[in-house]
């Protein structure tokens, strides 16, 4: 598995071509929940005081994404995108501050950030939630936050995100045990989707 990133620590990256040119900076990172995969990112221009920008980029034209940017063949690569839909989709992949319920109907939280695996993959892989009473198992914080796989079945309806009853078995306390839980229960679910 390619190294996990919070969708926040990709807010503000550069946007950088492969001759080196800085073109933008990462606004929002946008999703398709359903299929669980980063879709783009609405960008910023460079300036200490640069706004939204009328463009954006696509997933399918990152060519690597590191630490410290994520890099396009070339400039060519932002569309355009009109500022209304791109707010739209922000508002629509948006799953910060949802409830997190299991298939089973239990409440086990509340989503902090997104957990997307690096590369060129953009897979949404879990979240990073603050955990309900469902999830504190035997910490004594209240609001202990943990990682949990997103599984399968994953859907978003209105402010409630549900994962599968089982992911809750594979929740880690910090980012680098959650990539071995993640790959653990992906061996435990081969032959379904991730």
């Amino acid at each position: 598995m390619n190294e996990l990133r919070t969708a926040r620590s990709l807010t503000t990256l550069p946007v950088v071509t492969l001759g080196g040119d800085a073109v933008a900076h990462v606004k929002d990172t946008l999703f398709d929940t359903a299929a669980g995969h980063v879709t783009g990112f609405t960008l910023s221009g460079r300036g200490l005081l640069s706004g939204m920008l009328k463009q954006s980029l696509p997933w399918t034209a990152v060519h690597s994404m590191g630490h410290d940017a994520v890099m396009i063949a070339d400039a060519g690569a932002l569309a355009d995108t009109p500022v209304a839909v791109a707010r739209r989709e922000a508002r629509e992949g948006r799953v910060l501050h949802a409830k997190v319920l299991t298939d089973e109907g239990a409440e086990v939280g509340t989503v902090l950030d997104v957990i997307v695996e690096g590369g060129t993959s953009g897979r949404v892989v879990g979240f990073r939630i603050a955990a309900g009473k469902g999830l504190a198992q035997g910490s004594g914080r209240r609001r202990h936050r943990v990682y949990v796989p997103r599984g399968e079945t994953l859907t978003v309806s209105g402010r409630a995100l549900v994962i599968p009853a089982e992911a809750t078995r594979y929740v880690a306390d910090d980012l680098p045990a959650f990539a071995a839980r993640v790959d653990a229960f992906d061996e435990g679910h081969e032959g379904t989707p991730p």
